[in-house]
């Protein structure tokens, strides 16, 4: 089954509702590539009216972690994955439509390919970029990925 947004936006209401109730959509996923928005609204906000910086990490993760689920989809393996660090940068005060996107791919390709190779876990740092609508940079997030072939 070949992920696409419609299908990982329906994924994110049954089991991410919080990321879902704050407005974070997935617009396009590629073999290289995701991208996630979100909108600055009065549910996701903090105190100096700008977006809350958790809901910016839940887009930047999820522009990461979709390109996890779907290599891991096709490589038909049985393979766990976890964030075990994650930094964050912000630049700007994030207002309007933010636009995350992971351009990382060729980096989950990799580490899957490595993982099934050898048995042994991988870890794989991923970024997805926060930019709004004038295309100025708001965040920047770096996740790093944990995967294992499960026991079978």
């Amino acid at each position: 089954m070949k992920l696409t947004p419609s299908k990982l936006n329906t994924y994110t209401m049954f089991k991410l509702p919080s990321a879902y109730i704050c407005g974070v959509r997935t617009k396009s996923i590629s073999d290289q590539s995701c991208e996630v928005t979100v909108k600055h609204k009065w549910i996701n906000q903090n105190p100096f009216k700008s977006m809350f910086w958790a809901v910016q990490g839940m887009a930047a993760e999820f522009s990461t972690g979709a390109l996890v689920i779907a290599k891991i989809q096709e490589s038909g393996q049985k393979i766990s994955m976890l964030v075990t660090t994650n930094k964050a940068v912000f630049t700007k005060k994030a207002t309007g439509k933010i636009t995350f996107t992971c351009n990382d791919g060729n980096k989950i390709d990799l580490a899957i390919a490595q993982t099934i190779k050898t048995g042994e876990g991988q870890t794989v740092w991923m970024q997805s970029q926060g930019v709004n609508q004038d295309g100025v940079v708001v965040s920047t997030f770096d996740f790093e990925w944990s995967i294992k072939l499960k026991s079978k």
